[in-house]
């Protein structure tokens, strides 16, 4: 017997551009500021997201963390190793495998 599992989408609403900057390598890095349902409170959340202005590729964590300052350390590492979009993910992966 089969049955269906219904996953309750948890979507970041209101986004706020907290902070942008322009790398070298003419790639836009940004943090983002938001809103979310999380168990029934609603909470700030901010994401991260890179656009590359010369290909347009662009990927975004919309919910990286809920704490301003682990967003904007993390966008920083992004602009000091000069990460592509494509890279995002990886570099996400690495940053909280040390910070927890």
């Amino acid at each position: 017997m089969f049955g269906t599992v219904k996953k309750k989408v948890q979507e970041v609403r209101d986004k706020t551009l907290y902070m942008e900057i322009y790398g070298e390598n003419k790639v836009a890095y940004r943090v983002l500021s938001g809103r979310m349902q999380l168990f029934g409170d609603e909470v700030i959340t901010y994401g991260v997201e890179v656009i590359d202005r010369k290909s347009g590729d662009e990927e975004c964590i919309p919910d990286f963390s809920r704490n301003i300052e682990d967003a904007v350390v993390f966008a920083e590492s992004l602009i000091t190793n000069r990460s592509k979009p494509r890279q995002l993910y990886g570099r996400a992966l690495d940053f909280l495998r040390v910070s927890i």
